[in-house]
């Protein structure tokens, strides 16, 4: 008996073994059917060859493997958001209990999931889904589950040992949010308890060592990023310029799909309103904040028409996600007296 306890999902296992010698013999035959769907549910996994993350395939499948807790230190556009989640599943991790994958962001959680749906080939909500606030689209069959960090912290009060998941990929560390930092110490504290259980902190570049130290002393992992040229302008302003019109000469004369960036809600609605104006059928206009429905969130990673693309966008756009076909980024900046373009 003991022997099959420890084929069935973590939940199961520790579930049954309270119960002992009153378990009856049916009820481990449905825990097993349960954990034969979920191993039934893995995809097959590729890697896009153009990506970093996917030349150090290996390396990575090889220290993930034999360490508790591995620090995974990438450059913007290494890929290691959409393919360490991929990693860990070439490992048989998700099948026992589900991968949690934490984002600082609501937005991210979403189009990350749908992203690596995707490129696995399956139905977002089946092996792999999103949970944030207000919105659940996983189900117990899910092996993949991204979700905030505030949202993983408030499954803590329910499952003392996070008993759901045999990996914890907490993304986007070095923002040091006080979500990240608690569940940073939190994690660490249960992992004595909890040998089964797999930690990876992902972060940029900056000082990675310290989430290291935090640990004592994890192995860290560089994956460089992808470099591309860049040419930077800057656009003077005059006195009685505005910052609007500036934005729209800059869009006016750079080639292909544009990025703006701004500050808040209420620049980005302004800004979208004069654009339109200014620009017409000869660009399509849209806004990216949080606070806008998942579908027109989604508007921004589909590829659009004939016409061009402006995006305007608040930080969500800084990490994690990659607006697609983006050829110039126009930066309002935090001075009158210029606008780096």
């Amino acid at each position: 008996m003991d022997d099959r306890l420890r084929e069935l999902t973590l939940l199961d296992e520790q579930r049954l073994r309270r119960k002992g010698p009153r378990v009856r013999p049916a009820e481990v035959e449905r825990a097993l059917e349960r954990v034969a769907r979920r191993r039934a549910a893995v995809p097959a996994v590729t890697y896009p060859p153009e990506l970093p993350v996917s030349a150090c395939r290996e390396a990575l499948l090889e220290v993930i493997r034999d360490h508790q807790v591995v620090v995974i230190a990438g450059e913007t556009g290494s890929g290691k958001t959409t393919q360490i989640p991929k990693l860990c599943l070439e490992l048989g991790r998700g099948v026992r209990g589900a991968i949690a994958h934490t984002q600082p962001r609501r937005l991210a959680a979403r189009t990350i999931a749908e992203r690596i749906a995707s490129e696995l080939g399956v139905g977002l909500g089946e092996a792999v889904g999103y949970a944030v606030r207000f919105n659940d689209r996983s189900s117990e069959n899910t092996l993949l589950r991204l979700m905030t960090d505030g949202l993983l912290l408030a499954e803590i009060g329910r499952d003392r040992l996070l008993r759901r998941y045999d990996t914890i990929i907490i993304d986007e560390a070095h923002e040091r949010s006080l979500n990240i930092d608690f569940l940073l110490g939190y994690v660490k504290s249960i992992l004595p308890h909890r040998p089964d259980l797999k930690l990876i902190v992902t972060s940029a570049t900056i000082d990675p060592g310290r989430f290291a130290a935090h640990f004592g002393d994890a192995p860290v992992v560089e994956v460089s990023g992808r470099t591309f040229p860049v040419e930077v302008r800057y656009a003077p302003l005059g006195e009685e310029d505005d910052v609007i019109d500036a934005i729209g000469d800059a869009v006016e004369s750079l080639p292909g799909d544009v990025l703006v960036f701004f500050s808040g809600e209420r620049e980005i609605r302004d800004a979208a309103e004069a654009l339109t104006g200014r620009l017409g059928p000869r660009a399509e206009i849209l806004p990216l904040y949080a606070r806008l429905s998942s579908a027109e969130q989604q508007r921004v990673f589909r590829p659009g028409g004939s016409g061009r693309r402006v995006v305007l966008a608040t930080n969500v756009a800084e990490t994690s996600l990659t607006v697609p076909g983006i050829r110039s980024v126009v930066d309002p900046g935090g001075s009158p007296a210029t606008a780096p373009v």
